[in-house]
C-alpha cells in the first residue's frame, strides 16, 4: 500500500463521522429513547427501495449493493487489508452501468435516511409537548423570555430591544446544493404521507389497522419516482434558476410558519409580563444574495439582477393575492348582523371611485358583506401591483409612468389591512380579527412586497479599477490607483462634498467600468421605480481600506443613492473583511472611514447603524480553522468597541457557510458564542447550499430552527456577560499564532501541497461539473488565493481529509499543553466556562468525525508523484491524530464524540453507504484522468457528480 496508516490510528477513531444537526443538537439527545421508531421507519423505506431496485433494473444490481454494502461493514468492524482489497478490486471491475446504479441505490438511501431523521425530530418534538403540556421546550422563544425575565430584564427594557431588533437570515446559492427542485418536492411529498401515516413505528391505513395499500403506495410511488427522476441538474444551473430554487423554500415553509413564530413570541411576552401592553414589530425578516452577489461571477448583471427582483416581487405579490382571494371568502360578515367602522365605510366610498367596476361587482355580489366589498378594492391594488412590476421598464435618469392606483410600498397595504381589523376589533369581530386576517397582516409585515431583500455585493478591486478609470477620465487624478491610503481617502471626502456629477449620463468607459455604474444605476432605478425596499445593502468584498467603502459610497452618491442635501442615503454601504490580516484591521479601516464627516452623515441618515460583514470562509482559507476563528473573535470585539465609542449601532453580518471550515454547525451555538455585546439587536447570518434544504425543507424542521435562532438572539443581544479573562485571550493569541504558522506552512509554504491538492481532491472536476453559476475562482489561476473558499473546502470534504475544518488545531494545543500541567489545566477550564471555546472544540470534533484516514488514503494515491503523496498525506494524517487526541484530553473524554451516543448510532447507518462512493469516486476519478476514450468521457463526469451530491447527502454540511 502507497500510504502508511498510524498504527492504532483507524480502529480506535474510524466510527467518528457524524451528521449534519441542523442546530438542532438538543432535540437529537431525545432520539436515543425513540430509537426503535426511527429504525423501523429507515427500515421499510430500506425494503420499499429495495423493491423498486428490484422492479427498476434488476436483482442482479440489487446483489450487487447488498455485496458492496456488507463488505463496507466488514471493513468498519475489521479493517482487514484483505478486505480493502477485495473492495478496490469490486470496483475497479465495475462497469458504468454497473457503477450507475450503485450509485443511484446508495444516493437514494442517504436521501431517505436524511428524511427519516428529520421527521424523527419533529416526532420528538411532539411526543414531548404531549408529555409535558405547558412546559416550553428548550431553546424555544418561550424559554428564552422565560430567561430573560427571570434575569430581571424589565418590559420596557425588552420593548425598547424590540423596537430595533433586526435578525436577518440571507439565503445564497452555493455549489454544494446540487438537488432539482423536482426532488425536493418528491421528499416533500414523501415526508408529509410519512408524518401523517407513521404511528407506533409502522404504516397504517386511514382506518387506524396495519395496511398495504394507500399509504405504501404513496410511499412507494415517490421512492420510484425518485429513481427515476434525474438526481442533479444535467446542465449548469443558470442564477435565475438558482433564485427560483431559493424561491422553492419560501413558498413551501417559510411563508407559512412566520405567523406561528411571532405568535409564540407574542404568547411569550403575554405570559411573562402580562401587565405590558405589547407592539411585536417585524424582529425576523429574510434576505438573499441569489441575483445580487457578483463578485467574481459574471453572470450575474445588472439586468439580472432586476430580473431577480422582479421575481421576488412577483412571488409574494401572487401569494398575497391568492391570500386575499381566502380572506375575502371568509370575512362574510354581514352589516345586518354586525357593525363596521366608519374608517371602513369612507374607505369603500373612497375606492368606489377610483374603481368603478370593482365597486359595481361588490355592491352587486354582497351588497351586505362590506367586508367583502374592501376586500375586492385591495385585491384589485394588488393586481395592479403585480402588473407594475411585471411591466414596468426602468429608466434610471428619466421619467417613468407610476401606477398610483396600485400598492408601491407594503405600507400602504398595511395600511388598509390594519383598517380591516380595526372595524373587526371594535366591532365584536376580535375573534376573526385574531385569524387569518392577523396572520396575513404578520406576513406583510415581515415579507413586504419584496418577500427578501437582496443585497448586492462586488470585489473591492473592481471599484478600484473603475474609480480609477472615471478620475481619470474626468480630469481629476491621472492614476488613482498610484495614491496611498491617506491620498485616496482625501480625494473621495472632497468628492463626495463636491456637487457636481462625476460621472457622465452617456458612459464611455471599459465593459468593466460600465457594468460597475450601472450596477448603482439599476439599484437606484429599482428602488425609486420597482420595490423600494428590494435593495438594503451594498457589500464590498476584500475591503482593504476606508476607501475601498467611500468609493462605494461616492458610485452610491452619482447613482441618486446617497443626497445628503435631500437628507436620504438609500443604501447601507458594509465592508467584508475576509482575510486574517483585514479582521485584525477592520476596526481601524472603520474607525477611519467614520473620522470622515461626509461618511458620518452618510451613517445617520441610514439611523446610525454601520452593517460589516466579516468573512468565515477566506479567513480559513487563509490562515486555517482556529487562528481565523480567533481572528474573527477579536474583529468583532474591536469593532464592537469603535461603534460604542462613536454613538453608533452595529449589525453585524456573519458569512458563515455550512461546512466547519467555513463556520458552520449550530446556529444557536454560534451566536451565543459570540463576543459579549457584538450581537446586540441587530444579526445577520448566511444560509448557504445544502444547509438551506436541511433548515427549510420541512416546515416543522424550518419553524424550529429558526426559534432556536431566536432564542439565541435574545438571550445573547440582552446578556450581561462580562469579557473572557486576560487569561484566556493571551493564551488564545498564543495558540492561535502556532496554529496559523503551522497551517500556512503546509498550504502556502509547503511547494509540492498544491499538486498534492489538484490531485488528492476533485476539485477540478468540481469546477468543470454542474454545480452552481459561479466560477470556482475568482481569477483564471491555480493559487489557492485565487480559488473560491466554497469549492476549497467542498473539495477537503469529498475525498475525507476535510482538512479546512482542523488542521493546524492539534499542532498548536499539543504545543501549548506541553508547556506544564497548568496549560493543559487552564486550557480545561476554558473549554468548560467559555462559550467560545467550547464551541470551537465541538464543532473540531464535529469535523473530525467526517474524516476517514483510511478513505483519505485512498485518494492520495491518485497523486502521481509517490513521494509527494507520501509527504503530505503522512503530515496529515499526523495532525489528524494530534488533533483528536489533544482534544479528547481537552475535554477529558476517551474519543471523539464519546458523549454523543445517538450521533454514534446514526454514524453507523450512514457509513457503510458513504464509503462505496467514495472508492467508486476516486475510481471513476483515476479512469477520468487517463485520457479514456472521447466516448467516455461525459458519462464518466455526470457519474463522478453524481457520487459527489452522494458523498455530500451523507456526510452533510460539506459546502
Amino acid at each position: 500500500m502507497l500510504i502508511r496508516l498510524v498504527p492504532g490510528l483507524l480502529n480506535k477513531n474510524r466510527n467518528t463521522t457524524i451528521p449534519r444537526q441542523n442546530g438542532l443538537e438538543s432535540d437529537m439527545k431525545q432520539l436515543e429513547p425513540k430509537r426503535d421508531r426511527l429504525a423501523t421507519i429507515i427500515a421499510e423505506l430500506g425494503d420499499t427501495l429495495k423493491k423498486v431496485i428490484e422492479e427498476q433494473v434488476d436483482s442482479k444490481v440489487l446483489a450487487l449493493e447488498e455485496k458492496v454494502r456488507a463488505l463496507a461493514n466488514e471493513l468498519r468492524v475489521s479493517n482487514k487489508p484483505e478486505s480493502f482489497q477485495q473492495m478496490q478490486s469490486i470496483i475497479a471491475g465495475l462497469t458504468l452501468e454497473q457503477s450507475a446504479g450503485l450509485i443511484k441505490s446508495f444516493s437514494l438511501f442517504f436521501a431517505l435516511v436524511n428524511l427519516s431523521e428529520q421527521l424523527q425530530r419533529i416526532w420528538v418534538l411532539r411526543d414531548r409537548a404531549l408529555a409535558k403540556p405547558g412546559v416550553p421546550r428548550s431553546e424555544s422563544i418561550f424559554a428564552a423570555i422565560a430567561t430573560l425575565k427571570e434575569q430581571g430584564v424589565s418590559a420596557a427594557d425588552l420593548q425598547k430591544w424590540l423596537n430595533g431588533a433586526a435578525i436577518l437570515p440571507v439565503f445564497t446559492a452555493h455549489p454544494t446544493e446540487a438537488r432539482r427542485r423536482t426532488v425536493l418536492d418528491k421528499l416533500r411529498r414523501l415526508a408529509d404521507v410519512l408524518d401523517t401515516s407513521h404511528v407506533g413505528g409502522g404504516l397504517v391505513s386511514s382506518s387506524g389497522l396495519p395496511s398495504a395499500s394507500a399509504d405504501e403506495s404513496a410511499v412507494r410511488e415517490e421512492i420510484t419516482a425518485l429513481w427515476q427522476s434525474d438526481d442533479i441538474r444535467v446542465v449548469r444551473p443558470s442564477v435565475t434558476e438558482e433564485v427560483k430554487n431559493g424561491l422553492y423554500y419560501f413558498e413551501e415553509s417559510i411563508i407559512d410558519l412566520i405567523p406561528a413564530l411571532y405568535d409564540d413570541l407574542e404568547q411569550a411576552l403575554a405570559q411573562h409580563y402580562p401587565e405590558h401592553d405589547w407592539r411585536v414589530p417585524p424582529v425576523l425578516r429574510f434576505g438573499s444574495w441569489m441575483g445580487g452577489d457578483r463578485d467574481g461571477n459574471p453572470n450575474v448583471t445588472p439586468p439580472l439582477t432586476v430580473a431577480t427582483v422582479r421575481m421576488l416581487a412577483q412571488a409574494v405579490r401572487k401569494r398575497y393575492l391568492r391570500s386575499m382571494e381566502e380572506l375575502s371568502r371568509r370575512l362574510s360578515n354581514s352589516s345586518h348582523q354586525a357593525g363596521v367602522s366608519d374608517d371602513l365605510k369612507v374607505f369603500i366610498e373612497k375606492n368606489a371611485l377610483l374603481f368603478p367596476a370593482v365597486a359595481e361587482s361588490g355592491r352587486t355580489r354582497y351588497p351586505r358583506e362590506l367586508y367583502r366589498q374592501a376586500c375586492g378594492f385591495i385585491r384589485e391594488k394588488l393586481r395592479r401591483s403585480l402588473l407594475a412590476v411585471e411591466q414596468t421598464q426602468l429608466d434610471w435618469d428619466g421619467p417613468v409612468e407610476m401606477d398610483n392606483l396600485a400598492y408601491f410600498e407594503s405600507a400602504e397595504l398595511l395600511k388598509d389591512m390594519r383598517m380591516l381589523q380595526h372595524s373587526l376589533l371594535t366591532n365584536k369581530g376580535s375573534a376573526v380579527a385574531a385569524g387569518s386576517l392577523h396572520r396575513f397582516i404578520r406576513q406583510v409585515d415581515v415579507f413586504g412586497l419584496h418577500l427578501a431583500t437582496l443585497d448586492c455585493r462586488q470585489h473591492s478591486e473592481r471599484h478600484q479599477n473603475a474609480l480609477t478609470e472615471v478620475l481619470a477620465h474626468a480630469g481629476v487624478c491621472p492614476d488613482y490607483s498610484k495614491l496611498d491610503e491617506d491620498q485616496r481617502i482625501a480625494l473621495l471626502a472632497a468628492e463626495l462634498n463636491n456637487p457636481r456629477p462625476l460621472i457622465p449620463a452617456k458612459l464611455d468607459f471599459t465593459p468593466e467600468t460600465i457594468e460597475t455604474i450601472e450596477t448603482f444605476r439599476s439599484i437606484s432605478a429599482i428602488l425609486q421605480q420597482l420595490s423600494p425596499d428590494a435593495i438594503d445593502s451594498y457589500i464590498i468584498s476584500m475591503t482593504r481600506g476606508a476607501s475601498d467603502i467611500l468609493t462605494a459610497l461616492l458610485f452610491a452618491r452619482e447613482a441618486g443613492l446617497f443626497q445628503p442635501a435631500r437628507g436620504f442615503s438609500r443604501l447601507n454601504i458594509a465592508p467584508l473583511f475576509e482575510t486574517g490580516a483585514d479582521l485584525a484591521g477592520g476596526a481601524k479601516i472603520l474607525e477611519a472611514c467614520l473620522r470622515v464627516p461626509v461618511y458620518r452623515e452618510h451613517i445617520r441618515l441610514r439611523g446610525n447603524v454601520q452593517e460589516v460583514m466579516i468573512g468565515y470562509s477566506d479567513s480559513n482559507k487563509d490562515v486555517g480553522f482556529l487562528a481565523a476563528n480567533w481572528a474573527l473573535y477579536k474583529a468583532q470585539s474591536a469593532i464592537r468597541d469603535v461603534a460604542a465609542r462613536e454613538g453608533i449601532e452595529l449589525r453585524l453580518f456573519h458569512g458563515r457557510g455550512g461546512a466547519i471550515g467555513r463556520g458552520g454547525g449550530p446556529a444557536n451555538k454560534a451566536i451565543l458564542a459570540q463576543p459579549p455585546g457584538t450581537v446586540g439587536n441587530q444579526i445577520k447570518l448566511t444560509e448557504q447550499g445544502e444547509v438551506i434544504a436541511d433548515r427549510y425543507g420541512l416546515p416543522k424542521i424550518a419553524h424550529r430552527h429558526l426559534e432556536q435562532v431566536l432564542h439565541a438572539v435574545l438571550l445573547a443581544g440582552l446578556e450581561r456577560r462580562a469579557d473572557p479573562p486576560k487569561e484566556w485571550e493571551l493564551a488564545l493569541d498564543r495558540v492561535a499564532e502556532l496554529s496559523r504558522k503551522y497551517y500556512r506552512k503546509l498550504v502556502y509554504e509547503t511547494p509540492s501541497f498544491i499538486e498534492y491538492f489538484r490531485a488528492a481532491t476533485p476539485i477540478n472536476e468540481i469546477s468543470r461539473l454542474n454545480l452552481g453559476s459561479r466560477p470556482g475562482s475568482r481569477k483564471k489561476s491555480d493559487r489557492i488565493e485565487d480559488l473560491r473558499a466554497i469549492p476549497w473546502v467542498f473539495s477537503w470534504m469529498q475525498n475525507r481529509h476535510t482538512l479546512p475544518g482542523w488542521y493546524g488545531l492539534g499542532y498548536a494545543l499539543e504545543s501549548f499543553a506541553a508547556e506544564g500541567n497548568a496549560q493543559l489545566a487552564l486550557l480545561q477550564e476554558m473549554y468548560e466556562r467559555w462559550p467560545f471555546f467550547r464551541t470551537l472544540l465541538e464543532n473540531a470534533q464535529m469535523i473530525l468525525g467526517k474524516a476517514d484516514m483510511q478513505i483519505a488514503a485512498r485518494y492520495a494515491e491518485l497523486v502521481p508523484n509517490r513521494a509527494v503523496a507520501s509527504d503530505i498525506f503522512g503530515e496529515i494524517q499526523r495532525e489528524y491524530q494530534r488533533s483528536s487526541t489533544i482534544i479528547c484530553r481537552i475535554a477529558k473524554i476517551n474519543r471523539l464524540l464519546d458523549d454523543s451516543p445517538v450521533l454514534q448510532h446514526s454514524i453507523d447507518r450512514r457509513n457503510p453507504y458513504v464509503d462505496p462512493l467514495s472508492f467508486i469516486q476516486v475510481e471513476l476519478l483515476r479512469r477520468l484522468r487517463n485520457n479514456p476514450d472521447a466516448s467516455q468521457i461525459a458519462p464518466l463526469e455526470e457519474q463522478i457528480l453524481l457520487t459527489i451530491s452522494g458523498i455530500a447527502a451523507g456526510l452533510k454540511n460539506t459546502g
